[in-house]
C-alpha cells in the first residue's frame, strides 16, 4: 500500500490574507478622509460674527460708558483758560466737567428759543469742548424751578436742552452722535426753591463732558 504524503497547510498563507485585509481597511479609511477634505467646510455664522467682532474690537479704544443718572451738579467749581465769560459757571472732577448757563442768559422768560446774546456764550463752551473733550460723550441737561405744574416744567426744560443741543451741532460743530439730551425739570435743584435767587439758579441748562472714559 502506497504511503500518502499529507502535509498541513502553511500558516504563511493565512498571514498574507490578514495583511491584505489590513491594507484594504487602511485604504478605505484614507479614501473616506480624502472625501471629507474635498467637501466644503461648514462655518457657523455665529462663529463668524464672533471672530469678526474680536478682530474689530482689537482696533477699538475701550471706554467707560457714562452713567448720566448719577451726575452730581454740585461738584466744586473749576476754571478753564478758554472760558472767560463769568456767566458760564464751570465745575469739574476727575470724571466729568460741567458748563452751567442760567436760563435767563440763554432764553427769554418762559420760552425755549435762544436769544441772540446766547451765541457768544455757547461759542465759548463749544470751543472748550472741541479743545479738551473732542472724543468725549456729552450730555445736555435742562433744569427748571418748582414753580408751576411739574409736567410743564419738564417739557420746558426739555425744549431748552434740545435748543442748546441743536445749536451745538449746527453752529458749534459738535458731533451729534456724541450728544444726549436729558430733561430733569425740577428733579435735581442746585439751590433752594424757597427764594427767588435759588429758583433762578435752578432754571438752567448744563452741558456735561464725560472725561472718565477717554483714552489717557
Amino acid at each position: 500500500m502506497a504511503q500518502l504524503d499529507v502535509q498541513p497547510k502553511r500558516k504563511s498563507s493565512v498571514f498574507i490574507w490578514i495583511i491584505f485585509a489590513i491594507l484594504a481597511i487602511a485604504a478605505a479609511v484614507l479614501l473616506y478622509k480624502g472625501c471629507n477634505r474635498s467637501a466644503p467646510l461648514r462655518v457657523d455664522s455665529t462663529d463668524t460674527v464672533k471672530k469678526d467682532s474680536v478682530k474689530a474690537d482689537s482696533n477699538v479704544i475701550v471706554t467707560t460708558q457714562p452713567d448720566w443718572n448719577s451726575i452730581d451738579f454740585n461738584i466744586p467749581k473749576a476754571s478753564l483758560d478758554e472760558v472767560t465769560d463769568s456767566a458760564i459757571i464751570v465745575r469739574g472732577n476727575d470724571k466729568y466737567t460741567i458748563y452751567s448757563l442760567g436760563e435767563n442768559i440763554l432764553f427769554p422768560a418762559n420760552q425755549s428759543t435762544l436769544q441772540s446774546t446766547a451765541a457768544e456764550k455757547l461759542h465759548q463752551v463749544a470751543a472748550s469742548l472741541i479743545k479738551r473733550y473732542k472724543t468725549s460723550e456729552i450730555a445736555i441737561y435742562g433744569h427748571a424751578d418748582s414753580v408751576g405744574p411739574t409736567g410743564e416744567n419738564k417739557a420746558l426744560s426739555a425744549n431748552r436742552a434740545n435748543a442748546v443741543r441743536d445749536w451745538m451741532v449746527n453752529e458749534g460743530h459738535i458731533d451729534a452722535a456724541k450728544i444726549t439730551v436729558h430733561s430733569l425739570g425740577e428733579q435735581k435743584p442746585v439751590a433752594t426753591n424757597a427764594t427767588e435767587k435759588g429758583r433762578a439758579q435752578n432754571r438752567s441748562v448744563e452741558i456735561v463732558a464725560y472725561i472718565d472714559g477717554e483714552k489717557k
